[in-house]
């Protein structure tokens, strides 16, 4: 078995990474890339899948994009076995396509909540009941869901966010148990406010930038590169003996009942 740094290389690996054509997606394709794995890049959009492929190219990474729709299941099918048919092998599967429908529960209708549980949720048993079948047959696989730290907690206006977020939870623990003999580990990583661009947008329009870094330990946003390190650690053999696990990454969020730049700690200095 490797020891040291080499418990975190990803050389060999071949590694699907759904929703990647942008924001926290491709930064867990960046990273695994650049832990030398072959990355295939999914996104509905094929502009954005292509052009993500084009940027880990020209810093000299491996990718390929292959465009689907992770709700349509012939499709997902379809891709997993023309991943495997051109790689010979398919080692990880990072899940991590989603979508969030800010409403109050009076507005969120029917609709919303179907579109955010069938991306967010049942797209994601989906893909990784796909991607099972060639890991079983190899006796190897990692499966890394992104849950959120809506995953363990809630908040206003994102019920089908959070019901969905719950529920890969559930789905992780579940695979976990179900794939484990067939040398499959299967994890989440929860991720808490990440600097994304579509995040930026609505960065300094309101009080919520400060209420997140109020109740945020180290009092601060993500950067986006800062979820790495959590997905090469799970898809590599340093996280062997590593499955059913939610990963937070959330600066100490979930683990904080209180606004840590208020709270009187009631102790004299």
């Amino acid at each position: 078995m490797a020891s040291g740094i080499e418990l975190f290389t990803l050389k060999g690996r071949v590694a699907l990474v759904t929703g990647a054509g942008r924001g926290i997606g491709f930064s867990f394709a960046k990273g695994l890339a650049a832990a030398g794995a072959h990355v295939v890049i999914n996104d509905i959009n094929a502009d954005n899948a292509n052009s993500a492929v084009e940027s880990l190219r020209s810093e000299g990474l491996s990718a390929e994009a292959v465009p689907f729709d992770v709700t349509d299941n012939p499709a997902v099918a379809a891709a997993v076995d023309d991943i495997v048919a051109r790689n010979g092998r398919l080692d990880i599967l990072m899940n991590n396509a989603g979508i969030l429908i800010r409403k109050p529960i009076e507005t969120h209708d029917m609709d919303d909540w179907n579109k955010v549980i069938a991306i967010n949720l049942s797209s994601l048993y989906g893909v990784a009941r796909e991607c099972a079948r060639p890991m079983r047959a190899q006796k190897y696989g990692r499966i890394i869901n992104t849950a959120s730290v809506m995953a363990i907690s809630s908040r206003p206006g994102v019920i089908s966010y959070v019901a969905a977020k719950h529920g890969v939870v559930g789905i992780t623990r579940g695979m976990a148990s179900e794939l484990g003999p067939d040398g499959i580990t299967v994890n989440a990583i929860g991720p808490g406010y990440i600097l994304t661009d579509m995040n930026k947008k609505v960065l300094g329009t309101g009080t919520f930038e400060q209420q997140v870094i109020d109740r945020t330990p180290l009092a601060r946003w993500a950067e986006p590169d800062e979820l790495q390190g959590a997905a090469i650690f799970l898809a590599s053999e340093a996280g062997s003996f590593v499955t059913g696990h939610v990963l937070m990454v959330d600066g100490g969020m979930t683990a904080n009942a209180f606004l840590t730049q208020s709270v009187d700690l009631g102790v004299a200095s």
